[in-house]
């Protein structure tokens, strides 16, 4: 990133941000949320030290009451967007202007020469702005369908399927499916501002429930009437633009949702015949995930260093394992964000492609047209790579061709579907890879899962007797310093947590580890040398976690084992 922007300069001048740090962002659409992904500093600290640093005056949004703000040409709802900057008073000829830039000067110009009026800068944090906004124009909130109007509408429905009998497929758009497009656009604005991963629609003999996946787990959230099955199952097919008279077989589809004028979320929508109607499930695509940068995914020091140092290597294979929606495609695309420079070529061939990086070939495998892993990966060694990353080795033939592709002088980057990082090198060998293309070929391994984070706002502190710590499995240096808390719930948090954080386990193949390959080993003597060379598994690294008090005993023990 180049240094254009004063705030940035400012920063960097007064030591707030290293500036070699820069040096990994390719994006720079939100400049702000990328300071405190390279810094330890939050949305509302970085505020502060703006307004510091400009002699502008800081205010917290929760202080402004949003029903009081100016009316008529002074919100403009075409500038605010525009700009991100929102009118909070007005004093004669004064508007004064909440931005979370206070170095915004042609927003600021372009405000004056729209209004007639002189403005202030009022700074305030741009997560905070950027949640006034869009709830400050979000035509969708408070519309909700009641069970009357639910019924009446499982009513007609089901009047109509009758009618049509074998022709029910047929569902072109009519008057009375309005109330149909309003509850599914609900639907999946209530699952982004709950921070959703996933949405299932399910329907049964008599029910039909929607549930979301918030934070790793299913939470149930609405039972509309089972008579209503056709038709948001119809309306979802019509977003995603799938064939709406295939009942019989899955389909695959994908919705693009636009949430503001800067971004837009994507939904990959997959639909599955069961007994009783369709079941659809949604997944959430936010490719600002990937943009976090690997500070804020949970690597301990050490563990985000060998990540560092793997990825500044020219060749070898980074693997990376875990179960589904273990957050492995975050970790993956971090990587490749950091190595996405002009001078390099990536290729990456997945299934699917869910997140969008400018600067980086993407290939979509489609078994139908024969675009297999094995075909993307021989078409990328004729393609003049540098970086290759192939979404998951599922077969012999891929892994041969990715490990080949790694003793060439070539980067490579793939997942696997295992437990552990010591089990991912016996999955290869079991595959049919010889041990010493294993060894030879593979660098680093990341195990991962995903915990859930306790809510700062409620946690509070527990204690344990030190015996039952020690069956834990705590050793008496993390015993050292302590800060264990549990999970109470509240208003800003779902059960306690909000959000979620990475457990790693950053297994680098040494020598020991490479010898012991050699000689056939099984994951049990990997795992022993990986822990007599200091390598934390997942349940030390987990236990690390919750002995800093940023997740829960509780949690640990669910997504970890003993």
């Amino acid at each position: 990133m180049q240094i254009s922007s004063p705030l940035i300069r400012k920063l960097v001048a007064n030591g707030l941000i290293d500036h070699t740090k820069l040096a990994t962002s390719t994006d720079n659409s939100n400049t702000l949320e990328f300071i405190c992904s390279i810094s330890s500093l939050t949305a509302s600290e970085l505020a502060k030290k703006a307004a510091n640093l400009f002699q502008a005056p800081y205010l917290s949004i929760e202080n402004i009451d949003l029903s009081l703000i100016p009316n008529g040409k002074e919100q403009n709802e075409k500038l605010i967007k525009k700009h991100r900057l929102l009118p909070i008073a007005l004093k004669g000829k004064t508007l004064y202007l909440a931005s979370a830039d206070p170095t915004n000067f042609d927003a600021f110009e372009d405000y004056e020469f729209n209004t007639g009026l002189q403005t202030e800068v009022i700074v305030v944090a741009y997560d905070e702005l950027d949640k006034a906004i869009d709830s400050l124009f979000d035509k969708n909130d408070g519309i909700e369908l009641s069970d009357d109007q639910l019924s009446e509408l499982s009513g007609i429905s089901s009047d109509i399927d009758d009618a049509q009998g074998d022709e029910e497929n047929d569902v072109s758009p009519k008057e009375e499916d309005a109330p149909i497009i309003v509850y599914i656009n609900k639907i999946l604005m209530d699952a982004i501002k709950r921070g959703a991963s996933d949405l299932h629609f399910e329907p049964y003999e008599h029910v039909y429930r929607i549930r979301f996946r918030v934070d790793g787990v299913l939470h149930e959230i609405a039972n509309p009437p089972i008579g209503l099955e056709s038709r948001i199952s119809a309306r979802i097919k019509v977003m995603s633009q799938l064939d709406l008279a295939e009942k019989r077989k899955p389909q695959d589809g994908r919705i693009k949702l636009k949430i503001t004028a800067k971004k837009s979320i994507d939904f990959r929508v997959s639909t599955l015949p069961t007994l009783w109607g369709e079941k659809i499930v949604m997944r959430i695509l936010d490719s600002s995930s990937a943009m976090l940068g690997i500070d804020v995914l949970g690597y301990e020091p050490e563990q985000k260093e060998l990540y560092l140092n793997a990825l500044a290597q020219p060749q070898g294979m980074i693997l990376v394992t875990g179960p589904t929606g273990s957050g492995k495609t975050v970790s993956l695309y971090t990587g490749l964000n950091i190595l996405n420079k002009p001078e390099r070529n990536i290729s990456t061939a997945e299934d699917p492609v869910e997140i969008n990086l400018v600067g980086i070939n993407q290939v979509q495998i489609n078994p139908k047209a024969e675009m297999t892993f094995a075909n993307a990966l021989r078409a990328f060694l004729r393609q003049d790579p540098d970086i290759v990353m192939v979404g998951e080795i599922r077969d012999l033939e891929t892994a041969e061709i990715s490990i080949k592709a790694a003793q060439t002088g070539h980067l490579v980057l793939s997942t696997l579907h295992t437990n552990s990082a010591p089990e991912t090198l016996t999955r290869l060998m079991n595959m049919g890879v010889p041990s010493y293309n294993i060894a030879s070929s593979v660098s680093l391994i990341i195990a991962q899962r995903l915990a859930r984070r306790l809510c700062p706002a409620c946690k509070e502190p527990e204690q344990l007797p030190e015996q039952e710590l020690i069956n834990l499995g705590f050793t008496p240096e993390l015993m050292t310093d302590m800060q264990l808390h549990k999970a109470v719930g509240c208003d800003k948090c779902t059960e306690g947590y909000k959000g979620r954080v990475g457990v790693y386990e950053v297994m680098p193949i040494t020598p020991r580890i490479a010898d012991m390959i050699m000689q056939g080993g099984n994951s049990l003597q990997i795992a022993e040398i990986a822990e007599q060379e200091g390598i934390n598994n997942l349940r030390k690294s987990g236990l690390k976690k919750a002995a800093s008090g940023v997740t829960s005993i509780t949690e640990i023990n669910r997504v970890t084992s003993y």
